[in-house]
């Protein structure tokens, strides 16, 4: 399949809210549950859900296929690493994202084909993958990373600020990321002149190419830094402070931009991804986003004759009336009682009742439960036409 316009200016990736190194496992749990949720049935009338549904659609049907996802990652590399940047493109095309606008993809074509399009047969096309390979020594974005946060299930209720400890790629104590041994500073590249890139001629067009000289850094370290040897990363133990909204979902990932790994070489740092498991309560679970449940045993007293009990809520108790002739399992519903919600209205208590049957009997109980179901003429299994 031939590279489309769109995959040189749309982050599939992000679209789908996945890391790049995503397994085909996530890469379709997320596109499942984006897309349940974005589907125009679930969203009638709703153009702007509709558009998205679109959008989630095409970036799953790359990532999902392994051969379109690895020739997409090679589009995406080049365009990251600046050999797509620069000078005029055939059709006359303006450089950057703006040249691909006037230039025609064939269909028909493959990878190979575009770039000779763009950099012309022969020694542009060399040069091109030159410019790839000195690109992998210049700026670096840093790796999305994914940790996992335990929560409290009250706190993943109320929401709560928190730290996650991992380990990962940081920029060096020692020479600030600068990758210049301390007390010096890098100089500027005599070649580009700090730009990181270089304008190559081919005939009628041009393009600019990656510095070889610098690497695209457009600063060279005559003198590396001794402890991350001129990377100007190092690894170590990191604490990262995380905000967790009120009601979030066991299994939910957070984003929190920019505290991922650190860019090489100055690069801009990746994304924190931070997978939240949410332990059990002792009495509250959880229905959809804010509905709280809870489950109270009640007699067998006062599920026959109807009773007032207290039930326990996320603040004061509240009194749940009980129906006379209640059975086991009945879900009684107490509005606003359940996961608040920021600017939003709270959930709801979902109440279900137990009829508690007692497992020990005194004399008198005995007697008076005998005594009960002596004058008691409703037959439970008459439906079932036993005698």
């Amino acid at each position: 399949m031939a590279p489309q316009r769109e995959w040189f200016e749309t982050d599939y990736y992000e679209v789908l809210g996945v890391s790049k190194g995503a397994s085909e496992k996530e890469l379709t749990r997320a596109y499942r549950k984006l897309a349940k949720e974005h589907h125009p049935d679930a969203n009638p009338g709703n153009t702007q859900a509709e558009e998205r549904f679109k959008e989630i659609s095409a970036a799953y049907d790359v990532l999902g296929d392994a051969d379109k996802r690895k020739e997409y990652d090679e589009v995406r590399e080049m365009v990251a690493s600046g050999a797509m940047r620069g000078g005029g493109y055939p059709g006359g095309g303006a450089g950057g994202f703006e040249g691909f606008q006037s230039f025609q993809f064939d269909e028909g074509a493959g990878l190979g084909d575009l770039l000779g399009g763009l950099f012309g047969r022969g020694g542009g096309a060399r040069r091109a993958r030159g410019g790839r390979g000195a690109a992998a020594a210049g700026p670096r974005p840093g790796a999305d990373l994914e940790t996992e946060l335990h929560l409290d299930f009250l706190d993943a209720v109320h929401g709560v600020t928190t730290s996650v400890s991992f380990t990962s790629d940081a920029v060096c104590s020692v020479c600030h990321g600068t990758g210049a041994k301390p007390g010096t500073a890098p100089d500027v590249c005599p070649d580009c002149s700090g730009t990181g890139e270089i304008l190559v001629d081919q005939g009628p067009f041009s393009f600019s190419q990656v510095c070889p000289r610098c690497g695209g850094r457009g600063t060279i370290v005559k003198d590396p830094c001794p402890n991350c040897s001129g990377r100007g990363v190092e690894r170590r133990a990191r604490d990262v402070k995380v905000r967790i909204p009120s009601g979030v979902d066991d299994g939910q990932r957070i984003r929190v931009k920019g505290r991922g790994a650190a860019g090489v070489h100055g690069g801009p740092p990746g994304d924190l991804y931070v997978v939240v498991h949410v332990r059990p309560h002792a009495v509250f679970g959880r229905s959809g986003k804010r509905n709280l449940t809870v489950r109270v045993p009640i007699t067998f007293v006062e599920a026959a004759l109807g009773a007032q009990v207290k039930v326990p809520t996320l603040g004061e108790p509240v009194t749940v009336k009980v129906p006379a002739g209640t059975e086991s399992g009945k879900t009684v519903k107490v509005r606003a009682r359940g996961i608040p919600s920021a600017g939003g209205e709270p959930g709801d208590l979902l109440v279900t009742f137990d009829v508690a049957v007692p497992k020990r009997l005194d004399d008198d109980e005995r007697k008076a439960v005998e005594a009960l179901g002596e004058v008691l003429t409703e037959n439970p299994r008459e439906h079932l036409e036993v005698e």
